[in-house]
């Protein structure tokens, strides 16, 4: 109920006054079935103006950090994420990566649209990075589609840094689903994961327009080596980092 309440009473309507989004490629959602969707990450509001012009449902998975912050803050935080239907994972490791990656597939058994970002955090100056080969395994594994979601103009509402939301218009584009039957079976290789994953960066280049950068940019952010991190390659791709 809160889902539908963000979407149609508030901040659904403002947002369509203030930033008067545009969709494209919604036919390209199943009625029904489940399907991942793939999309690159400019801003926290990414995950406001997807489902904002999806005519279903969308479920993310959000990191942990959202539904544990202690004080007034933290609590209306986790009411608020709970109340929207996401779910909190833990994004310290290996383990947790694999522990993400479970609850995903439990979404998708039910039918559900499961959104994730391959870039596993925020892009920090507006190119797209090296995608994480979660999303990979996931479709491999469940056989399900894989939607490609490139957003265009959300850095540019909520910037990084300090909060606040300005009046830019914002292009949200559902590309066609890309269906990989052609690798069943072969999830868990690797070099199979790291093309399925290369082919999905580049359809979400090639319809947002960014510029391609490949490293990740968690590394980027924290200075660390692209491929220092043993697990670094799977890490959950989460609702915003």
């Amino acid at each position: 109920m809160f889902y539908w309440l963000l979407k149609y009473v508030f901040p659904g309507p403002w947002m369509h006054l203030v930033n008067r989004p545009q969709v494209e490629g919604v036919e390209n959602i199943p009625a029904k079935g489940a399907a991942i969707l793939a999309g690159n990450h400019l801003s926290f509001t990414d995950w406001l103006f997807t489902p904002l012009m999806s005519p279903r449902r969308i479920t993310y998975l959000a990191k942990a950090e959202y539904f544990t912050t202690p004080g007034l803050k933290g609590r209306l935080q986790k009411w608020f994420f709970s109340g929207a239907g996401q779910y909190p994972i833990d994004r310290s490791g290996a383990d947790a990566a694999e522990s993400a990656l479970n609850t995903a597939r439990k979404l998708l058994d039910e039918g559900r649209l499961v959104g994730l970002y391959p870039e596993g955090t925020r892009s920090p100056d507006g190119r797209l990075y090296k995608g994480k080969t979660g999303v990979a395994r996931l479709a491999l594994e469940t056989g399900v589609p894989v939607i490609p979601v490139a957003l265009i103009g959300t850095d540019e509402v909520c910037p990084p840094g300090p909060f606040r939301w300005r009046p830019r218009k914002v292009i949200v584009k559902f590309g066609e689903p890309i269906d990989f039957s052609r690798y069943e079976g072969m999830g868990g290789n690797r070099f199979v994961e790291r093309a399925v994953t290369d082919e999905i960066m580049y359809e979400l280049m090639r319809m947002g327009g960014q510029e391609y950068v490949d490293v990740y940019a968690a590394s980027l952010k924290k200075g660390v080596p692209s491929g220092s991190r043993p697990d670094a390659d799977r890490v959950p791709e989460t609702m915003a980092g």
